[in-house]
């Protein structure tokens, strides 16, 4: 496992927040407070900064291949599965698939399926609870659609509440990407939303929890 680049800024300047912090409370209060009590506030500030870097964490995985299915794009726990149309690009009704990530989750974004991009916006917005029904539409998110060859599949990474920043690696160039390779980051929080075939057969269900490259969320029709 390793750290990914997007928390190096963060973890740098909170360990130095965090130490301020301590340094003030322990200087400040040193005389006053028994030396037991400050030693626990400095374990405290300790495991906050630790549980920083493990946000960041990006784990090594096998990078798995079949292009038949589609992968989940990130760690976290499938919170709706129904018909909508999807208005932006594909203009025609689709089974949406959603996977939202709390803040104990990795936060990696990769490729659910291989191809070439085809479309790619970013839609500055609100900051909407991640699970609330109007979030795909009304929040800060990008879109990016992937040509298979044979399916467009769209899908959308959300900032959510706590999540004020997206980061997305994605250029519509023509080169091709790989199923589950990275394509962004979401910091502290949010979801993706997937938008399918109507005849794509569905392998979640509500609550299931998924692993980004690791879990099937559906297999396509040829």
């Amino acid at each position: 496992m390793k750290i990914n680049k997007e928390g190096y800024k963060i973890i740098c300047n909170s360990l130095l927040i965090l130490l301020a912090l301590f340094l003030g409370v322990y200087f400040t209060c040193v005389e006053f407070v028994h030396s037991f009590i400050l030693c626990g506030f400095g374990v405290v500030v300790f495991l906050f900064w630790v549980f920083i870097i493990m946000f960041f964490r990006e784990p090594k995985r096998d990078l798995l291949n079949d292009e038949e299915y589609i992968f989940s794009p990130a760690d976290g726990r499938i919170v709706a599965i129904e018909q909508v149309f999807e208005g932006e690009y594909l203009k025609t009704e689709c089974i949406q698939v959603s996977v939202f990530m709390s803040v104990t989750n990795v936060h990696v974004n990769w490729f659910p399926v291989s191809g070439v991009v085809e479309y790619f916006k970013y839609h500055p917005g609100k900051f909407l609870v991640a699970w609330h029904p109007k979030s795909s539409e009304e929040n800060e998110r990008t879109t990016t659609v992937v040509n298979t060859g044979v399916h467009n599949i769209l899908f959308r990474q959300i900032a959510g509440f706590v999540a004020r920043r997206i980061v997305n690696y994605v250029k519509v160039d023509g080169s091709k990407v790989t199923q589950n390779t990275k394509f962004g980051f979401i910091k502290f929080g949010s979801r993706i939303d997937l938008f399918l075939p109507l005849d794509s057969e569905i392998l979640v269900k509500i609550d299931d929890k998924v692993t980004g490259t690791q879990t099937k969320l559906a297999k396509l029709s040829k």
